[in-house]
């Protein structure tokens, strides 16, 4: 149960001490953070990053839970959750001199190109994918259809590439705001910058929001596309279930004989394997699913069961594309 909110510490944002995690995944398993702040702006965010290193308290941040394992127990020092930042508007007319990422003014007072003469959006690092993907259909922007169903925030997405065959959002990418190891802003441009697979390549700096350009179509055909990639993604994966998205990264094709880490899953014989209420999908041997009352330990011990059996099967090392949050601080 979370604690009521506290100013103990004096934190420059809503703080919670002791905060449950496991709800605030999509795995729904985990312990406490000793310290959750939520910031509602990237100037929070900046705030609270730079409050977290003044107390020698490591700071974490916790996005939209997707691709996170989060141990159970408690985590001490900070997680900055940004689901408070949630924002996503259109870029103001450039003469107006305000700060692209710092929407202040109502829309209603300044000019707003139309999404054929500029088809950008600024999106905050607390924005849901699910809500990126309904806001460029709805004004008729193509380029993330692909991410339909597709759990997470932007920053989190971005951080880590996400995407798959449906494609990717770095493929959108024209601009990221990064916070520093130190709290300092930097506006990297997407030229500048060097994403690998599931790696947005920033180190420790932390994603605070993005200037994403798409193609302008008719609404009708970006509607089309999106439905389409829903249908296709709920044919072939848990999607409506408790997962934290895939866990294994796709081994490289030479050493895996052109298998995907789900396939290999599949072929030594594990879809279904379970520890407790943790559970190989069924549907896609790289889903690991939370039947009911997963824990944390239910959940790396299957995947570490997992690893070795395909090790041992295949000879090949699966890799986990997921995070994982322990107390030591790994």
């Amino acid at each position: 149960m979370e604690s009521e909110m506290s100013s103990e510490m004096n934190w420059p944002c809503a703080a919670l001490a002791r905060a449950d995690l496991a709800g605030r995944t999509t795995l729904r398993v985990g312990g406490q953070a000793e310290w959750l702040l939520e910031p509602a702006s990237p100037d929070e965010l900046q705030a609270a990053w730079q409050a977290a290193r003044e107390r020698d308290m490591r700071p974490r941040v916790l996005g939209g839970g997707a691709n996170l394992i989060v141990a159970d127990g408690v985590l001490p020092g900070v997680v900055i959750a940004t689901e408070r930042m949630n924002r996503v508007f259109r870029p103001m007319d450039m003469g107006t001199g305000k700060d692209e990422f710092e929407r202040e003014a109502p829309p209603g007072e300044v000019a707003l190109p139309s999404p054929s003469d500029d088809p950008r959006l600024v999106a905050w690092s607390g924005l849901p994918l699910p809500g990126l993907v309904r806001t460029a259909r709805d004004l008729g922007l193509s380029g993330l259809e692909g991410l339909a169903g597709v759990p997470g925030q932007l920053g989190g997405g971005i951080a880590m590439n996400a995407g798959g065959r449906w494609g990717e959002i770095w493929s959108a990418v024209e601009q990221v705001r990064l916070l520093d190891r130190d709290g300092e802003f930097e506006d990297l441009p997407a030229s500048a910058a060097n994403p690998k697979y599931r790696d947005g390549n920033f180190g420790e700096r932390v994603v605070v929001g993005a200037i994403l350009r798409f193609e302008p179509k008719p609404k009708a055909q970006v509607a089309q596309r999106v439905r389409e990639w829903i249908a296709e993604k709920n044919r072939v994966q848990p999607v409506s279930e408790r997962s934290a998205g895939c866990v294994f990264q796709n081994p490289d094709p030479e050493v895996s004989d052109g298998r995907s880490a789900g396939q290999l899953v599949d072929q030594a014989g594990l879809l279904g394997l379970t520890r407790g209420d943790a559970i190989i999908s069924p549907r896609h041997g790289n889903f690991l699913v939370n039947q009911g009352q997963a824990s944390a330990k239910d959940v790396l011990a299957l995947l570490d069961e997992v690893v070795k059996r395909v090790a041992d099967r295949f000879g090949v090392e699966l890799r986990h594309e997921v995070k994982i949050w322990l107390p030591e601080g790994s």
